[in-house]
């Protein structure tokens, strides 16, 4: 039999004090609650409670790359940042094209339990840009997919592109596209600026990533399908997003918590932990970039999180693999840029790294839903007061490629519920 849980004086979106009784899997009760027989109480005095966060940007690695993560150890990591959904992005190996992996993908996900697994399918055979995907047969299988991305490559072909809105639209899917033209990116390793001219690495300018974007958006109006644009790294593409939304395109946009609070200048000393696709951006591109997560023009933060082994990142620049860990301190620098700095509040970040993300994700019947009597019991608390040193040693992830360590960040998840289980209890894997 599942453990019956009563939170006792929990701040629900940061609002009064209530406490919730999470039994068989859904919230039985709220309010101000007395003693209840045979629960297990947890004391959430000055914690706050969100819906349990849903992140549509994960690598998880497996199959093909164990040795950097697998299904288990990333949703062990997604529950410790007070995940209870993540998108698994098709990048494996085998890539994830067919019904066949993305159902594997999906099933080591609930064999692991630590949250819930939705796999993305890829757009296009091997991610090779040539020709579309089982699009169908992934909607159609086990794992009922609903975004589909070639992530780590762009779609560039337009007409590929178009037809794959096109074919997506007969099961409301979505097209989450990595916006960058290669031919303006070839051999880039920092975003195009004056520091890449004095560090002599070639540079990977704004217009690479706002090309596609521009172009997409049109694309999106032209088939009236849905485009998710994968993490957003510049200025003039919030400016484009904001422009597509203001014309009721179905356009919706993702930035990772890297791109808040990280700029181009921590590639001064050359470490390749900062090395990341897109690239840190300029500290206008930041502001810019946590302006439209304030103003909703931004629909969600993604933690891209892309484990990579040691010898993948300490190494020369050139040759060092893109990519950063996310998921245990998305919650934290997005508190900390974002919360703290008071350009939004605790309910903000519900909707954004909950509710809008479960809603694109189309997995809003079971994730993302308001903290409410006979609603799923998928839930984080968190103490916003808490201060935490981070230490790559620590973290529940195979690899350690974190861009934090060292840094003090705030806040710090409790627990962790999932369908009514913990996952995470006392700031522990349950």
């Amino acid at each position: 039999m599942s453990t019956t849980y009563l939170i006792k004086n929990a701040s629900v979106l940061g609002g009064d004090p209530q406490d919730l009784l999470l039994r068989d899997g859904i919230i039985a009760e709220a309010g101000a609650l007395g003693p209840v027989p045979g629960t297990v109480v947890v004391d959430a005095g000055g914690l706050i409670a969100l819906p349990g966060l849903v992140d549509l940007h994960t690598h998880l690695r497996e199959p093909g790359r164990e040795d950097a993560e697998t299904v288990d150890t990333g949703t062990r990591a997604a529950a410790l940042g007070g995940f209870t959904a993540v998108h698994a992005m098709a990048n494996t190996d085998p890539v994830a094209d067919t019904a066949g992996v993305v159902e594997q993908v999906w099933r080591l996900g609930r064999e692991a339990g630590h949250c819930d697994v939705f796999p993305v399918g890829a757009v296009t055979v091997g991610l090779a840009g040539e020709r579309l995907a089982e699009l169908g047969a992934m909607a159609d299988s086990a794992a009922r997919v609903r975004v589909f991305s070639d992530d780590g490559k762009c779609v560039s072909d337009a007409n590929l592109m178009r037809r794959a809105l096109e074919y997506v639209k007969a099961f409301d899917g979505v097209v989450a596209q990595h916006a960058q033209e290669p031919r303006l990116t070839e051999g880039a390793q920092m975003n195009e600026g004056e520091l890449s001219g004095i560090l002599g690495l070639t540079g990977w300018p704004a217009v690479a990533e706002e090309a596609i974007i521009a172009r997409d958006i049109l694309l999106a109006a032209h088939t009236k399908s849905r485009l998710h644009v994968c993490h957003v790294s510049t200025a003039g593409s919030v400016e484009l997003i904001r422009w597509a939304k203001s014309k009721g395109y179905p356009v919706t946009a993702e930035v990772t918590p890297h791109h808040l609070i990280l700029t181009e200048d921590q590639v001064l000393g050359y470490d390749p932990i900062y090395k990341v696709n897109p690239p840190l951006r300029t500290a206008a591109d930041v502001e810019a970039l946590r302006a439209g997560l304030a103003d909703g023009t931004i629909d969600a933060v993604a933690t891209d999180h892309a484990p990579h082994p040691q010898e993948d990142k300490d190494c020369e620049w050139a040759a060092a693999a893109m990519g950063m860990l996310g998921l245990e301190t998305a919650l934290s620098v997005v508190q900390q840029t974002m919360v703290d700095s008071g350009l939004m509040s605790w309910a903000d970040v519900a909707d954004r790294m909950s509710v809008r993300p479960a809603a694109i994700g189309q997995v809003d019947d079971r994730h993302g839903r308001p903290l409410a009597v006979g609603e799923p019991a998928n839930l984080v608390l968190i103490d916003p007061k808490a201060k935490r040193t981070v230490d790559r040693t620590g973290l529940a992830s195979l690899s350690q490629n974190t861009p934090y360590q060292a840094m003090v960040l705030p806040g710090a998840v409790v627990a962790t519920f999932l369908r009514g289980t913990a996952t995470v209890l006392d700031g522990k894997l349950a």
